[in-house]
């Protein structure tokens, strides 16, 4: 006789048998995105725009480089046993990004990406503009915008800028999270938000590689630390029921919305076993179409997309 695990079951069997943690592949994140970007934006409709993205993102990865250079350099890891040893007893995020005492070389970041792309050819005038216009700004601006971007607000938001501002914040993250071992990091109490920064997913992930296969991740919109959730679970209220999927007929099947008719959000869910190339950012930015289905269905994201800030009604 076949016997059936309820969720409750499933979940203590998982936190004895699943990696619980997946910190960012530093050698790859940002270069991976960009390719997967430059793929979808064949024949698409705001194909523009994702190959901007991508060139955000190769301007990413070199940044992602050099500070990971300088972290070691500095043993920043080494110096958080403290901060480890407080993230563990409290059940914490260890790098907490809301109030996070960030050095202005995220700013140095944030300039270098702009001018990357100030000088880059085949983009819109606007670009430029936008780009020069962030450079140009005085640094206690864009503090503001960097503190209502990390705690996921939207009055007061520059939109224009925020993606650039966004990915240069990502970059220094995801160096920091990068530098930690996987042991650094404990799940938290909030399951909905990731354990190493604390910011809200933009997806989940399926994983097909060896150490995962089969296991869903949600995926963080900051740091890029993924970390487990059981399948048809909400990511939002975190009940196991009326959970629904929803595609776009003729669409991708590597690309689903989850919904919960509980608390009437969605998050996109990505499966590597219909197409192994799926990337959290870059498939959730591909498949509006999706976002626009749910929306006229009355659901709303649990969370944005970091390369894309929209403002949302109240």
């Amino acid at each position: 006789m076949q016997r059936i695990l309820d969720p409750a079951q499933i979940e203590a069997f998982t936190e004895r048998s699943v990696p619980r943690i997946r910190l960012p592949d530093p050698a790859s994140l940002f270069a991976r995105r960009a390719q997967r970007l430059r793929t979808l934006a064949e024949g698409h409709s705001v194909g523009d725009y994702l190959r901007l993205m991508a060139a955000l993102g190769d301007g990413q990865q070199v940044a992602l480089d050099a500070l990971r250079v300088a972290l070691v350099s500095e043993q920043f890891a080494q110096q958080l046993g403290r901060q480890i040893e407080l993230a563990h007893e409290h059940r914490m995020p260890l790098l907490q990004a809301a109030g996070w005492p960030r050095q202005e070389r995220w700013r140095d970041i944030l300039n270098e990406l702009c001018t990357s792309l100030a000088e880059a050819p085949g983009f819109p005038a606007g670009v430029r503009s936008v780009c020069e216009r962030i450079a140009g700004s005085p640094a206690a601006e864009i503090e503001v915008q960097a503190d209502l971007l990390v705690a996921a607000r939207t009055v007061g938001v520059d939109t224009q800028a925020a993606p650039f501002v966004m990915a240069a914040l990502q970059v220094y993250w995801a160096a920091m999270a990068s530098s930690l071992q996987m042991s650094d990091v404990t799940p938290i109490d909030v399951p909905g938000v990731c354990p190493t920064c604390g910011t809200l997913p933009v997806s989940s992930i399926v994983r097909s590689d060896k150490r995962s296969q089969g296991y869903r991740y949600l995926h963080c919109g900051l740091c890029a630390t993924e970390w487990h959730m059981v399948r048809i679970t909400c990511s939002q209220c975190l009940t196991n029921e009326g959970i629904t999927y929803h595609s776009i007929e003729g669409g991708t099947a590597a690309v689903r919305a989850e919904s919960c008719s509980q608390c009437h959000t969605y998050r996109k869910i990505l499966y590597q076993e219909k197409d192994p190339e799926v990337e959290p950012v870059a498939d959730d930015l591909a498949t509006l179409a999706l976002d626009l289905l749910m929306s006229e269905e009355g659901l709303h994201r649990g969370s944005g997309n970091p390369l894309l800030w929209q403002i949302t009604e109240s």
